[in-house]
């Protein structure tokens, strides 16, 4: 449609449009003394001044550090089981109850094995009473053997004067041999009751372990999971499944892993002493909870190429649960003097990195630089800026070498 068919307010419209567009093609310097001689204010993007924020360039000790991802584990686990044969007659704590060591778990019916206790005490008083009458008769049999011994000496001496008749002497030496058997034969008794006696012992003490195994006692201070049997059931000795699960919450560990070119630099540093560990849970990054490293494994996994780590804490807070992901920050020594900038200055451009410095007469200029780690919200600086300049952290996408900014916001030691 031809421009003049058109209505007033749309020809207008268009012609502005076209203007415009016009004036983009134009020098910078011809615009601008356009648009100084007809009063009008030139677009934003080409104002002499730049408002912009900017931080100091600082040299701080900085802590060199591993990030990695962690997962909270139990600093002992312990499966519940019974070691004897039984019914389940009482539990004596709920589920998720913290328990102490020696703290009554569970009672297994003991009559059985009470009565197992009194059989055995009745044999070892049988044998106790055996043993005695097997002295008593050694005695006798002893004092016996002595006089016989006496008769057959002096009826051979009587024989050999030709006394005493020879069926005499015969008599007197079998009874004298009878009564040695017989003293023989009562410290053979003596021997096997005091072995019955043993025996009997034995059995009693091990009866009254299984007694003791009838009360199920915590082993650790912790935790206790999911009750996983009741009242009125049965359990066999070891039996597969566990009765209760109690984990030890405090101490705990943190499990994690870094890449194995870190180990030389984690053994070197945990020779000199103890290596701090971070946690940081998810949603709370403001209050990390302290450890210290507790654990290097002893081989690297070739799967992944990672080494596993552990750290330790002492979670009086219980702030830390087994099971549960955290963030982990190791950190191996500090490095002193390090130049930082915060890290909204390092820009990246075709050239590589760069940032941009506010010099004394208030003109920036873009300066290139070799970045290295990230500490936090500060980048450390290899190359390229001293402490003390001053370095663009917001409003550089208006920028460039030459121009003049308005300092609107000047952060000190970020």
């Amino acid at each position: 449609m031809p421009i003049s068919s058109m209505p007033v307010c749309e020809q207008r419209r268009l012609s502005r449009g076209r203007m415009f567009r016009r004036l983009q093609l134009l020098p910078v310097p011809l615009l601008l003394l356009l648009t100084g001689c007809t009063g009008q204010k030139a677009p934003p993007m080409f104002r002499d001044v730049v408002p912009v924020s900017a931080a100091d360039v600082m040299s701080r000790d900085v802590p060199v550090q591993l990030s990695a991802i962690g997962t909270v584990v139990a600093y002992t686990t312990v499966s519940i089981k019974s070691q004897v044969n039984g019914e389940i007659r009482e539990v004596h704590f709920k589920e998720g109850q913290q328990v102490r060591k020696g703290d009554l778990l569970f009672t297994v019916d003991s009559r059985p094995f009470e009565t197992d206790l009194r059989r055995a005490e009745a044999n070892l008083a049988r044998d106790n009473a055996q043993l005695k009458q097997a002295e008593a008769n050694l005695a006798r049999d002893v004092a016996q053997a002595k006089n016989a011994a006496v008769e057959r000496h002096r009826y051979q001496q009587l024989l050999e004067k030709g006394v005493a008749a020879p069926e005499q002497f015969d008599a007197a030496r079998t009874t004298d041999e009878a009564l040695t058997a017989a003293v023989n034969a009562d410290k053979a008794a003596i021997d096997n009751s005091k072995e019955a006696i043993r025996a009997d012992q034995a059995a009693i003490d091990s009866v009254k372990i299984q007694l003791g195994y009838c009360n199920v006692q915590s082993p650790i201070d912790g935790r206790t999971g999911s009750l996983l049997i009741h009242p009125g059931n049965l359990v066999k000795s070891n039996d597969a499944a566990a009765m209760v699960v109690i984990n030890q919450v405090f101490p705990i560990y943190v499990s994690f892993a870094v890449p194995e070119q870190y180990l030389q630099d984690i053994r070197k540093f945990t020779s000199e002493g103890k290596l701090k560990v971070q946690a940081v849970i998810a949603g709370d990054d403001t209050r990390p909870i302290d450890g210290i490293l507790a654990f290097i494994d002893n081989a690297v996994d070739s799967n992944t190429g990672t080494i596993r780590l552990k750290g330790s804490f002492t979670n009086q807070d219980r702030r830390l649960w087994p099971g549960q992901f955290v963030s982990v920050v190791l950190t191996l020594t500090t490095q002193a003097g390090a130049v930082v900038v915060p890290s909204e200055a390092v820009q990246t451009g075709q050239a590589g990195t760069f940032v941009f410095i506010v010099k004394p007469d208030l003109k920036v200029e873009s300066r290139p630089i070799t970045a290295g780690r990230t500490v936090g919200s500060q980048t450390i600086i290899l190359k390229g800026l001293q402490p003390g300049e001053k370095v663009v952290i917001d409003g550089q996408i208006r920028l460039m070498t030459g121009a003049t900014v308005q300092i609107k916001d000047l952060v000190q030691g970020k």
